[in-house]
């Protein structure tokens, strides 16, 4: 079959309170994040790649008036003027290697709840295990209020391919989802690279999104289900 060259355009993704399927795996995270208040006025969000805390973070920002930024992109002379409204810093375990940058976070962190706006973090792992050397800078994001967003159920993790298939304008057959739930690697860094190998496929193909290309794309072994479309 006559094979076409394929680019990897970036997918628009939409990150509305109506694109977030909420499920048992993240409905505590999602319920604090549309708390009115937080203990401490702070929250850490914690997750896997995937999993949905940049998508809670802007359904934050854009409820409360706030602005998200990455840890390893502040900047001291900033400071004052973020600590004048609610403020989402994603990614802070990654500025572990970085004193300046944790100076930076912790002047942050302590000016903004100075104004009395709500602080969100965020980072894969618990607060404990974000190892920052800045001992001050740690103890309080240990004693920030946090939740977790849970590895996917059947139900998120269909309702996440979905929304990645959505996001690159695709529109794979009607049993394609079901068979990757039942047969892909349960994490949700892993339907990224799914949805992104079928969209490639298919395109350098020109054929539409079926479990035969889904089949392939999972190398599954052929008796193990029926391959006609």
């Amino acid at each position: 079959m006559a094979r076409q060259l394929s680019f990897d355009l970036p997918a628009k993704t939409a990150l509305g309170r109506e694109d977030f399927f909420v499920s048992p795996a993240n409905a505590l995270a999602v319920a604090m994040i549309s708390a009115t208040s937080w203990p401490g006025n702070k929250l850490v969000l914690s997750g896997p790649a995937g999993a949905g805390k940049t998508h809670l973070a802007h359904v934050w920002a854009a409820e409360t008036g706030g602005c998200i930024l990455q840890a390893s992109d502040l900047r001291y002379d900033d400071v004052p003027d973020l600590a004048r409204m609610p403020i989402a810093v994603e990614d802070v375990p990654l500025i572990a290697g970085d004193l300046e940058q944790q100076k930076t976070l912790f002047h942050l962190h302590n000016l903004v709840l100075a104004e009395g706006h709500p602080l969100l973090m965020t980072g894969r792992l618990a607060p404990k295990f974000w190892a920052l050397p800045l001992a001050d800078l740690q103890s309080r994001v240990e004693g920030a209020h946090h939740v977790a967003l849970d590895p996917p159920d059947d139900a998120l993790l269909g309702a996440v391919l979905a929304k990645l298939f959505v996001d690159r304008q695709l529109n794979p057959g009607p049993d394609v989802i079901a068979y990757l739930v039942k047969h892909m690697d349960r994490r949700f860094e892993s339907a990224a690279d799914v949805v992104t190998q079928l969209d490639q496929l298919a395109l350098a193909e020109k054929r539409d999104i079926t479990r035969t290309l889904a089949i392939r794309v999972l190398n599954t072994a052929p008796d193990e289900v029926e391959t006609n479309d």
